[in-house]
């Protein structure tokens, strides 16, 4: 074959092939920590295997979740803080995915760049492998993606793909009924949605990521919205082995009022007490700077509650008393009325 007259090669384009494959033996350990009942082969191969007998299943329905990160990543980017945009991106697909009462069992990553930054891209993928690990799903297998001209110097977009799976029948949501309790559980701040709202915010205030933030003195600004979405996968799943959960609402763009009425029938909605938890210190700043509306905070952002269970009125206790043992601050918010949509009570303070 003709060398041609310049004797072009890949990398002289912008592509480091062998940067890629230094990517993947770095992130081998990370992903090998991931490893679940189930797994048969690990990364480097066409396609990943799993074996559904082998993680315990008899008759298996599969679930299927993907999402991204949003434009939290551009804060990741202007700060050069990539340690826990991996564990938003895994939470976002997995969290998804027990609200329809299944459990993660593996995890795809789509990360593309202009230029790879083998370190950048270790501590990203390590934050993925992280997640994972906290959400009980292997790390099976992904696709870095190098393509010069499309992003601009360090830039990068974030892809993932969640796979689950439930016993045949036990789907949720199931069973909701009229006097169903609605059990809130407290987010970590922002998670991952709202943020085109939140740097537009930011930038009115005229403070830079470095600066103080108002909110959390101990903490930069970045740093503070920087905060991993929060992994609800095997709490919510104790909570749904345990019985008694009728449905669970990932509370995420949409904010309460749009979330809520995704799990309920038709016929019935939800009445949420807003004086059942305080409103986290960032939501409230974030309400103040921007001169929000409370029905427009309740819209866009989680404002504090980063799912919700529908329960059995006689196991809402029980389930309270068991999330609260894993870990979870848990705030009993209402119940199911009749009706349609979500209606609120108290004020949002």
């Amino acid at each position: 074959m003709s060398t041609g007259k310049n004797g072009l090669t890949y990398a002289d384009a912008g592509v480091d092939i062998d940067a890629g494959n230094s990517l993947v033996e770095r992130i081998k350990p990370a992903a090998k920590a991931t490893v679940r009942p189930g797994v048969m082969a690990g990364l480097g191969g066409f396609g990943a295997l799993f074996d559904l007998k082998g993680a315990g299943y008899a008759d298996p329905i599969l679930v299927a979740a993907t999402d991204g990160v949003g434009t939290k990543l551009r804060i990741a980017i202007d700060t050069g803080n990539y340690n826990t945009i991996g564990i938003d991106l895994v939470a976002m697909c997995v969290n998804d995915l027990v609200c329809q009462g299944a459990e993660p069992l593996f995890f795809l990553d789509y990360f593309a760049t202009g230029k790879l930054d083998l370190d950048d891209a270790t501590a990203i993928i390590t934050g993925i492998a992280k997640g994972c690990e906290l959400s009980g799903c292997a790390l099976i297998g992904g696709e870095t993606a190098e393509m010069p001209g499309m992003y601009a110097d360090g830039d990068f977009d974030l892809a993932g793909f969640a796979v689950g799976a439930m016993e045949r029948g036990s789907d949720l949501p199931a069973g909701v009924l009229e006097g169903d309790v609605l059990l809130g559980l407290a987010s970590d701040g922002v998670h991952s949605n709202g943020f085109s709202l939140v740097r537009r915010i930011v930038e009115h205030t005229g403070l830079g990521w470095e600066a103080q933030a108002p909110f959390a003195p101990e903490s930069t600004l970045g740093a503070a919205l920087l905060s991993p979405t929060r992994l609800y996968v095997k709490q919510a799943l104790s909570a749904v082995r345990a019985g008694g959960v009728h449905a669970l609402a990932h509370i995420t763009g949409g904010g309460l009022t749009e979330n809520l009425p995704r799990v309920l029938p038709s016929a019935l909605g939800a009445q949420v007490d807003l004086d059942a938890w305080t409103l986290p210190p960032v939501f409230a700043w974030l309400a103040d700077e921007g001169g929000m509306a409370e029905a427009e905070m309740l819209k866009t952002f989680n404002a504090g509650i980063g799912m919700v269970l529908v329960v059995d009125a006689a196991k809402a206790e029980g389930l309270s008393s068991l999330l609260s043992e894993l870990g979870e601050t848990v705030h009993r918010l209402g119940r199911v009325v009749s009706g349609q949509g979500v209606r609120y009570t108290g004020t949002l303070a």
